[in-house]
């Protein structure tokens, strides 16, 4: 499996992000899980390529040419794509990974993460959607899922599909167990929407 993961070019406030961080990407780079992410070395994306690099796994960083020397890409990475815009990133991040996941992040995480969530939604593709929740900083987004559900902006399923888990473990069972919510309007027949692939490989 590879699981693109999104994440912040800060830290945060506080090391418990970078440590949980940190252990979640090893411990799926133990079962031999790769990973793509932004392709910087700061902050939580740092974290997870140089983590993932130490136990041995392949790491995909995708950078905008802008975003180079800002966000210090990466020298290490066992590939490094520079593209020239943040749409292009974005959807060979989507297209990368078999499964998706959010760590805390900021402006630029929750662009990444709702731009794939309205897909799913959308039935542009059925890839496993989660959130690594660190000390609760996803539990405002998903009182915001709830809110909207009860408001009827989301169908149930819908609000479900934003899933957060604590750890690999969690992330682990969520993914095997994982059913995609129907889509609100399915694509053609046959046809496969442009930077999605539609199967979760084991």
């Amino acid at each position: 499996m590879r699981v693109t993961v999104y994440a912040g070019s800060a830290s945060g406030d506080s090391p418990a992000f970078a440590e949980a961080v940190g252990r979640f990407v090893e411990e799926l780079a133990a079962d031999g899980a790769g990973f793509a992410y932004g392709g910087g070395s700061t902050g939580l994306m740092g974290v997870v390529a140089d983590r993932a690099l130490a136990a041995g796994a392949e790491v995909i960083g995708v950078i905008p040419r802008e975003l180079v020397d800002a966000e210090v890409a990466h020298p290490g990475l066992t590939e490094l794509r520079v593209v020239d815009t943040m749409h292009e990133r974005k959807r060979q991040l989507a297209e990368l990974g078999d499964a998706i996941v959010a760590v805390p992040g900021g402006v630029g995480t929750l662009e990444e993460l709702f731009e794939v969530w309205a897909a799913l939604v959308l039935g542009h593709h059925s890839k496993p959607l989660l959130l690594l929740d660190v000390d609760g900083y996803w539990a405002p987004l998903v009182e915001v899922a709830a809110r909207m559900a009860r408001h009827g902006f989301l169908r149930p399923a819908e609000r479900h599909s934003l899933v957060p888990v604590s750890g690999a473990a969690g992330f682990t069972a969520a993914v095997r167990d994982w059913t995609p919510p129907p889509p609100r309007w399915a694509p053609a027949p046959g046809a496969t929407p442009a930077g999605t692939r539609q199967e979760v490989r084991a």
